[in-house]
């Protein structure tokens, strides 16, 4: 299994930091932003930054509610190139 280097937000020390400014910062130390807000991708010219962005729809940003996505995104990794956007999604119509 491929490792991955990973981390949230706040453990950057970026919350609080609004979107455009946040894929600023994330492009310079990440290869891929992986995010719950399906907005982020309406909101942002996406392919002006060199980074590629994953929106999970899932129901909240609680684990529960995340770790099922795992094996999906895992495999959406590979696949993603900088500045295009993956909507990955659990096939729950209720999302």
């Amino acid at each position: 299994m491929p490792s991955f280097e990973i981390r949230t937000v706040p453990q950057m020390g970026w919350a609080g930091i609004k979107n455009g400014e946040l894929m600023k910062l994330a492009e310079a130390e990440f290869d891929l932003f992986v995010t719950v807000d399906r907005n982020l991708s309406y909101q942002q010219n996406l392919q002006k930054f060199d980074i590629a962005l994953v929106v999970l729809r899932s129901v909240s940003n609680r684990l529960s509610d995340l770790l099922p996505f795992v094996d999906k995104l895992i495999d959406c990794v590979s696949a993603t190139e900088p500045g295009t956007v993956t909507v990955l999604s659990l096939d729950d119509p209720a999302l």
